[in-house]
């Protein structure tokens, strides 16, 4: 197999298990036979960053340069966004019974994981119009 077909298979295995996780439909994890969690936060914290994993290997299977350069950035911004937008989709469904620090905690990992991409993506869109000049 090679590098492109090899790199689509393994985003193809995280995307699917990412959106699995962040759905966590009840009957097919008991189908499954794998632990129930409720409500299921790690799970589908998880599955967030699965997708994220999966997009950024996408990233770079589309990558235009033959030279192996890891995750990058690009694949950086992707993990971070899906992790920070998944937990803050459940810090506003209110679903969770925490505490206010536990609250205050989590609410600053999405401020962090969300600010953190877009001065990634900000270094990266001035990168490319100082290499253009």
């Amino acid at each position: 197999m090679n590098r492109s077909t090899l790199l689509k298979a393994d985003a193809a295995i995280n995307l699917i298990l990412g959106i699995l996780l962040m759905a966590f439909p009840a009957g097919l994890v008991r189908a499954l036979g794998i632990p129930m969690s409720d409500p299921p936060f790690y799970a589908t914290i998880l599955g967030g960053v699965l997708f994220g994993i999966g997009l950024a290997l996408l990233l770079e299977c589309y990558r235009k340069s033959n030279r192996f350069v890891g995750l990058g950035l690009g694949g950086a911004i992707a993990i971070n966004l899906c992790g920070g937008i998944v937990l803050a989709a459940w810090l506003l469904s209110d679903k969770l019974t925490l505490p206010l620090r536990g609250h205050i905690f989590l609410w600053f990992l999405v401020l962090l994981l969300i600010g953190l991409s877009l001065l990634e993506g900000l270094a990266h869109v001035r990168r490319n119009a100082t290499d253009k000049k």
